[in-house]
């Protein structure tokens, strides 16, 4: 009988993102705390960029997309925000989205999977994304509730059960 694997990826759906990022610009053009303010947050290239008129307001507007964000069903752990920072009157937070799972994230999930997870699994770092394969699917499954409590700083789908 040939292995079961599974992939481990950490995606965004670009779609999802927008959507969101729609409706907290939607919220803060009609929000009353934010009149006159000259808060707004748009897409600039691959990252999202904040503006407002001091960094308290800029806080309030990224605490309002991460707001929209888990309403839409994604997780924080995909935003990656930096501080508030001055750029001439006005103050900017640029958020950049979290994609693939970067060499450390994939060396100490293999670990994790080494350690923890039951001897037949194995794993292998292929690119952005990790392959876990077994004989045993119940195996699999263990493996996979084993990576969902992980702690790690990005956002982890399982895709191509097999």
């Amino acid at each position: 009988m040939a292995d079961s694997t599974f992939d481990v990826v950490s995606k965004i759906d670009k779609m999802e993102a927008d959507n969101a990022v729609n409706q907290a610009r939607k919220e803060i053009e009609q929000r009353y705390d934010f009149k006159g303010v000259g808060a707004s947050v748009e897409w600039a290239g691959e990252s999202i960029l904040i503006k407002a008129n001091s960094d308290e307001r800029a806080k309030a507007v990224l605490d309002v997309l991460q707001t929209k964000f888990i309403k839409r069903g994604m997780s924080l752990k995909s935003l990656d925000s930096g501080e508030p920072y001055a750029s001439g009157k006005e103050f900017r937070i640029d958020v950049k989205l979290k994609q693939g799972i970067d060499a450390p994230t994939a060396k100490k999930l293999n670990q994790l999977i080494r350690e923890e997870a039951p001897k037949s699994v194995k794993s292998q770092t292929q690119g952005e994304e990790l392959r876990v394969s077994s004989k045993s699917r119940d195996d699999l499954q263990a493996t996979m509730a084993l990576l969902r409590e992980a702690d790690v700083d990005v956002d982890l789908q399982f895709v191509n059960f097999r």
